[in-house]
């Protein structure tokens, strides 16, 4: 999964410009060397972001060498080291910060993604992430859930259709809303609507929507609702991928065992915590 794109090569330079800015005003008490470093980690968890801290290093000095002992998506313990440094000394301190907060950032997304997704297993239920993003770091966020063993949502607005609550509350309605995207939209673009009620999921699957959304509902409402839902699908010949979101990660299980495709959370990355890792030195050699 390349993550490498313009658009990240462009973030990367805003981020080491905001850290270090006209410049590392301590380098001045560093020796000019050529030096050995290598990152450990701190906590037990999955590993994300090692291509991210090479394209970084390349950015602030082409010359600073990177060999990755671990691989995203991998797991790590503590005290295990994931990868090797070398170059001169100012280059790796002035990238150290941006670096470690970016893989400690992406590292805790997956590992937390990786927990939920084990509460699935046996069953055929995916973990998908939400738009619920940090601004400007969406992509890598969503790349962190993928290495986790989640899948994505949309990215943004122009992947999919997706009626929403306010949407549906200044529209006409859900049926006619359908109708008037089906005319305007290319036969290639899904469909989603967000159902609150029973009778909007019904509406929305009547109408021929690719996907419908229930929300904050109970499992034992969607329990009800599923094969009423999958009977009116056959029906009109029509596939509908039938998702709960809106959940309490704590009842993750309950969710799955009532017949859903696809369970969506924010939880992935709005829940996550930091997983720690450090730079250390090791060696130094004359320049």
């Amino acid at each position: 999964m390349n993550i490498i794109t313009p658009k990240i090569i462009h973030l990367l330079d805003l981020w080491l410009d905001e850290d270090i800015g006209r410049g590392d005003l301590t380098q001045s008490a560093i020796e000019n060397k050529i030096v050995s470093a290598y990152w450990v980690c701190k906590q037990e968890g999955l590993f994300c972001g090692g291509e991210l801290v090479k394209s970084l290093y390349q950015r602030l000095d082409d010359s600073v060498k990177i060999r990755l002992q671990k691989f995203d998506g991998e797991r790590v313990i503590v005290g295990e080291k994931v990868m090797e440094l070398t170059g001169p000394v100012s280059s790796l301190l002035a990238g150290e910060r941006t670096a470690l907060n970016l893989v400690m950032h992406l590292s805790g997304i997956a590992t937390y993604t990786k927990q939920l997704v084990s509460e699935l297993e046996g069953t055929k239920v995916q973990l998908a992430d939400t738009r619920k993003t940090t601004p400007g770091l969406r992509q890598l966020e969503k790349y962190a859930v993928r290495c986790g063993g989640g899948i994505n949502h949309r990215l943004g607005l122009d992947d999919a259709a997706m009626l929403k609550e306010n949407h549906i509350a200044w529209s006409k309605g859900i049926t006619e809303s359908m109708q008037t995207l089906r005319e305007s939209l290319p036969w290639t673009t899904k469909v989603i609507v967000e159902a609150e009620t029973s009778k909007q999921a019904i509406e929305a699957v009547s109408a021929g929507a690719d996907g419908v959304l229930l929300d904050e509902m109970k499992p034992s409402d969607i329990k009800k609702l599923i094969p009423e839902l999958k009977a009116i699908s056959k029906n009109n010949s029509k596939e509908v991928i039938i998702e709960a979101s809106g959940i309490n990660p704590q009842y993750i299980k309950e969710y799955a065992s009532t017949g859903v495709d696809i369970i969506s959370s924010s939880a992935p990355i709005s829940q996550s915590k930091w997983i720690d890792f450090s730079m250390r030195f090791t060696e130094a050699r004359e320049n």
